[in-house]
């Protein structure tokens, strides 16, 4: 069975009322029954989903991997073209732009329903006619409401769209934990598998926009030879498979890997595929989400399109205020149990994700615009639930104790005209010798184990002062507090790092800038009160109400604090002076940024759900500081141990004043020194630091 046959009972099921519901589509698009201010959005959203429409027809007569590559590219263009940013200031998807051309009342609505049917696009290309359907209906519904001169009640166009995801939560969560699991989806597999990649009209069957970085990464990694692109590939694979092997869990009980890729890296992908084939693995792929009612508040999952417009997302991020209450919540929590009890096996032999992320892209300073959507008080708390029982229930389906995960990343054209030469070095530092990092990060280990406490501070303009307090060693010689990161799930090498004990961990975090989760922060404050957040600021806007905002939206994600639930050091000097010498400091992802300098996570801990699964260093001691105060009382109340996010901070070497460790009889060593290691044998790591 593949991704045709799941769909084919509920297309059947549908094709008399999509049939139906596009005949009269295709009339509104013609006529002119509303208001006049709302005649245009009409007619503009008739005709794009009667754009969609064409789409899945060519779909089913297996028409769209026949068209000429000019006429792919005119499809995506007109598919996506009042999102991109030259027509944006105009589209009814910016808030606004809609509030100008439809009024206060009901422009955040149409707006949002604007936005939402956007998802046509890839229903379309993966021949969902359900899926199809059920859009297009809320579509005539709300239509139906304005079909005269008089204007509609507010209320029940609010009611038709909250029913909406109330009443379809079963389908939208059966997708979601289908295609996580389920190899049977294979729409995405099977471009992946039998496309002819040098012919780049196979990256317009995903239905994403295409735009330069995913051509321009395609026709570059068709340059390479099968030995490269072999080469890559057996660097995600073989990490993923040895974190298996570290942590002691059995591999040969699954049968199922997630694939999560930006599009244009296919031939690495089809590379990595095989090799998890010959390990017994299947590949799983699922979409990036394209409706609210999947979106979180991370960046990109699953395949993924690099971000066309990120002003749109970021105008977006909170579309699900419109419908987002207590009885929502709980009937998505339902349906989420629902799906994965209909797929417990399948979940059961997960393995957990391979990832690959992108950097490159211009560093995005949002506008916060007033029209767009906004959480009450009352929203985010229901987020911060919704997204400690959805992670409670996939913990239960897919064990955290029994999956493990992989990630790497690679440059995209957007970096700069350098891109090719700047990709050839991100793979150097990928396959870094791991063994010389290994003995050197066991001297820092060994020195840290000795302290009671680390001091890390700032020069220049950083005003970092901080305090970590560090587990206490009951057995020093059959134990450790820190994990010697050597590019197994978490690729490239270079770091050591602790669950720090939260009572004692106080002082101030400070970075000039930083990019995180895809938004950019200036002059980043964290103050921490026994290992909590206490106050946090920014410099990114005008108002300091502003600065907050922005920042418990998107990096404390709606919680009113968040733990330490990481502190390490990271010795990729390599990867630092990369970033120095093409000046991408502010463009490398976290993945590779932490690697860079001292770094620091807030939220959970690096052992999230897998705190009592035993982990060991190479030298055979056990790390032992795998939880924090809040991640142990799991063992009591399970919904106040996690927060399902975990963002990383680093301070980069050239803001580092010292990193000295404090042992229990107050004395003190130094780790770093003026932005230099200074513990013997690391003096290796100072020489790609001096050739800057």
């Amino acid at each position: 069975m593949g991704y045709k046959e799941i769909f084919q009972e509920s297309n059947d099921e549908a094709a008399e009322r999509y049939d139906l519901v596009l005949e009269r589509i295709t009339e509104i698009a013609k006529e002119q029954q509303t208001a006049e201010k709302y005649q245009d959005y009409f007619k503009k959203t008739a005709d794009f989903i009667c754009l969609t429409a064409q789409i899945l027809q060519e779909e089913n007569a297996g028409m769209l991997k026949d068209r000429s590559l000019s006429t792919c590219e005119e499809e995506n263009q007109r598919l996506y073209q009042d999102l991109l940013p030259e027509f944006y200031e105009d589209s009814y998807a910016n808030p606004t732009a809609a509030k100008r051309l439809l009024g206060e009342t009901f422009a955040p609505l149409l707006c949002f329903l604007y936005t939402e049917l956007k998802a046509l696009i890839a229903y379309a290309f993966e021949g969902r006619k359900m899926h199809m359907t059920v859009f297009c209906e809320l579509f005539v519904e709300i239509y139906n409401c304005f079909e005269s001169e008089e204007e509609p009640d507010k209320k029940e166009i609010g009611h038709i769209i909250y029913w909406f995801f109330h009443d379809y939560s079963e389908i939208f969560a059966e997708d979601k934990v289908r295609d996580m699991v389920d190899p049977s989806y294979d729409f995405f597999t099977e471009i992946i598998m039998k496309s002819d990649l040098s012919d780049l009209r196979y990256l317009y069957r995903y239905g994403e926009y295409i735009g330069e970085d995913e051509r321009k990464v395609a026709e570059f990694l068709n340059t390479l030879s099968e030995e490269e692109i072999h080469s890559m590939a057996d660097t995600m694979t073989e990490g993923f498979c040895i974190g298996f092997e570290l942590t002691g869990k059995d591999l040969s009980k699954k049968a199922t890997v997630c694939m999560e890729y930006p599009i244009g890296f296919e031939r690495v992908v089809r590379a990595a595929i095989l090799n998890f084939e010959k390990a017994g693995l299947k590949p799983t792929i699922y979409r990036n989400p394209i409706s609210s009612f999947g979106r979180g508040n991370g960046g990109k999952r699953g395949a993924y399109a690099t971000s066309f417009n990120k002003q749109f997302e970021f105008d977006h991020r909170a579309d699900k205020a419109f419908y987002l209450d207590k009885a929502y919540v709980e009937r998505r929590l339902e349906a989420m149990k629902a799906a994965f009890e209909m797929y417990k096996k399948q979940a059961n032999h997960h393995a957990g994700p391979a990832v690959m992320e992108i950097f490159g892209e211009v560093p995005f300073e949002p506008v916060i615009k007033e029209e767009a959507a906004k959480y009450s008080s009352e929203q985010n708390e229901l987020n911060v639930y919704q997204m400690s029982r959805s992670g409670q229930l996939t913990n239960e389906y897919i064990p955290g104790d029994e999956r493990s995960f992989t990630i790497i990343a690679y440059p995209i054209p957007a970096i700069g005209e350098q891109f090719e030469e700047i990709f050839r070095e991100t793979v150097k530092i990928n396959t870094l010798d791991y063994m010389a990092y290994r003995t050197m990060q066991q001297k820092i280990i060994d020195l840290l184990d000795t302290a009671d406490k680390v001091h890390i501070t700032g020069k220049g303009k950083n005003k970092t002062d901080l305090w970590v307090n560090i587990h206490a060693l009951k057995d020093p010689a059959k134990e450790t507090a820190f994990e010697n990161c050597v590019a197994d799930v978490n690729i490239p090498v270079g770091e050591v790092f602790t669950s720090p004990v939260l009572e004692g961990t106080n002082g101030k975090l400070h970075v000039t800038q930083v990019y995180l989760n895809e938004l950019k922060y200036i002059d980043l404050e964290l103050d921490f009160a026994d290992g909590k957040v206490a106050e946090y600021r920014c410099g990114n806007f005008a108002s300091e109400e502003e600065n907050k905002r922005y920042i418990y939206e998107n990096l404390l994600q709606q919680h009113d604090t968040l733990p330490m639930g990481e502190f390490a050091i990271g010795t990729n000097t390599t990867a630092y002076r990369m970033a120095r010498k093409y000046q991408i400091a502010d463009k490398l992802p976290i993945l590779i940024a932490e690697k860079t300098g001292p770094h620091f996570a807030i939220g959970d801990t690096c052992y999230s759900h897998a705190e009592d699964t035993k982990v060991y260093n190479p030298d055979g001691k056990e790390i032992i500081a795998r939880d924090n105060e809040i991640s142990i009382l799991r063992k009591e109340d399970v919904s106040k141990a996690y927060f399902n996010c975990h963002t990383d901070i680093t301070i980069p070497y050239d803001e580092l004043d010292k990193i000295e460790i404090v042992t229990a009889d107050g004395t003190t060593k130094e780790i770093i020194s003026d932005g230099r290691f200074v513990v013997p044998g690391t003096e290796e790591l100072n020489k790609a630091l001096d050739e800057q």
